[in-house]
């Protein structure tokens, strides 16, 4: 074994604490001179903002083919609620669930931008992540499209004339 010099070890008080001065000097908040600061940013404005997101929308869009399938059902979605001339009420719950599947999507495509960029060993450990980023998408898909024949359903029966009363 290597002899190593011994340091003198600092006079406690009864408590067990160090009473020399220094480990008192320790015990003190820093002065904020002596802090190293983080170098000063301005400011971004609301236009480079908003510049990032639609690069982001547009690099999650182009980057992952399974928006070309949330597209098209959402183009079906707008030319049957045209074709039914649906109303307000039910476009806004239509395009609620248009933009929620689209979010869910966008949110899945982030996931796996950021799994790509994992060595082999993370990947393996965050496998099931992006599982559950893709189960994320198929719930919001199926109950938008659950929602969505409730809204045509109820459309086309108004349309016919059937007749909707659930009551005695």
């Amino acid at each position: 074994m290597r002899d190593c010099p011994k340091m003198p070890s600092p006079v406690r008080n009864r408590i067990g604490f160090p009473q020399s001065s220094e480990a008192i000097v320790s015990l003190r908040e820093p002065d904020p001179a002596d802090v190293p600061q983080p170098p000063l940013r301005s400011p971004r404005t609301w236009r480079a903002k908003f510049a990032d997101a639609f690069r982001g929308m547009k690099v999650g869009v182009r980057g992952h083919s399974s928006f070309f399938v949330h597209f098209f059902f959402a183009a079906l979605v707008v030319i049957t609620a045209t074709v039914l001339r649906c109303g307000w009420t039910h476009w806004s719950i239509l395009l609620l669930c248009i933009g929620f599947v689209l979010t869910a999507e966008m949110f899945n495509s982030a996931i796996e931008t950021l799994f790509r960029g994992l060595d082999d060993k993370t990947k393996a450990r965050c496998h099931a992540a992006l599982d559950i980023s893709a189960g994320a998408v198929l719930l919001a898909s199926l109950f938008a499209a659950l929602i969505g024949c409730i809204v045509f359903i109820h459309r086309l029966g108004q349309l016919l004339g059937w007749n909707w009363s659930w009551t005695g």
